[in-house]
């Protein structure tokens, strides 16, 4: 019996299941973690989508920020982009029940001290606080208001958390520390213009999990393929998961048992 966490799968589909031969899962003594980022930019998101939905409870997965974009674009007036590749959910006769699903996923998984978000959180965080402040999200997600939620969900502001905000501001503003962030300041504020490398760092920012902690909680992140899986310089227990599968990297997997990683070539052209 062992678990997996997987990073970002951006519609990777075929090396989705190369990876899971390669690792001779079982669903039925086997669990993965999705790290989030199941859909969009690679050519297979609506399989990967029904893939994980067919595992059950054999999968835990969390919402990342091209998982939100679908349910913007699907159900809260969005448009689609130039480099989308999300036509097969949006056309399917499964549809609504595709969208249903994902739209009841967390955004934060926790178990045994380990804690699975797609971009991460906040280090002033502890995990039953990330617990708590996903469901509220979630909570959204799944009331008669979902609509009106997705329709203002989209924002850089506020972009820094504290307990006094309210209502969508609120929620936008946690959306975008679990599935957006990656540099912040001293103070928790999170920049989003820098994408790129830890060289990007705005003056005043570093990566988010360079600042310590004051519990072992093991982080588990994707959201960052330019580390490439990796985290210079970490101040707390954390793992990057996102190695770029869908910009021709690869796809990879770890054993949370073990600490030992699996990955698997991408079929994609290198970017």
């Amino acid at each position: 019996m062992s678990t997996y966490a997987i990073g970002d799968l951006h519609g990777c589909h075929a090396e989705f299941i190369s990876l899971l031969e390669k690792l001779n899962f079982n669903a039925t003594n086997d669990t993965l973690w999705l790290v989030g980022d199941l859909v969009n930019r690679g050519p297979g998101s609506l399989a990967c989508l029904q893939e994980v939905q067919a595992l059950g409870s054999a999968a835990r997965c969390v919402l990342g920020n091209h998982d939100f974009h679908l349910l913007v674009v699907a159900r809260g007036g969005g448009k689609l982009k130039k480099n989308d590749t999300l036509s097969d959910i949006l056309a399917t006769p499964q549809r609504e029940q595709v969208l249903d699903w994902l739209q009841s996923q967390p955004l934060a998984v926790y178990q045994n001290s380990t804690l699975m978000a797609h971009a991460g959180i906040l280090p002033t965080w502890c995990a039953e606080q990330a617990v708590s402040f996903s469901q509220e999200v979630q909570t959204a997600l799944l009331s008669e208001t979902a609509g009106d939620f997705l329709t203002q969900l989209f924002g850089n502001q506020p972009d820094r958390f504290h307990e006094d905000l309210e209502g969508i501001d609120r929620l936008r503003c946690l959306v975008n520390i679990f599935t957006r962030m990656r540099f912040i300041d001293a103070n928790g504020r999170l920049d989003f213009a820098a994408k790129e490398g830890l060289e990007s760092a705005p003056d005043g920012f570093a990566p988010w999990f360079q600042y310590p902690r004051a519990d072992a909680l093991q982080l588990l992140f994707g959201h960052w393929a330019a580390l490439e899986g990796q985290t210079p310089n970490a101040k707390i227990q954390v793992e990057a998961l996102d190695t770029g599968c869908v910009w021709g990297g690869a796809l990879t997997a770890l054993n949370l048992e073990s600490g030992e990683r699996t990955s698997v070539p991408s079929r994609q052209p290198r970017h």
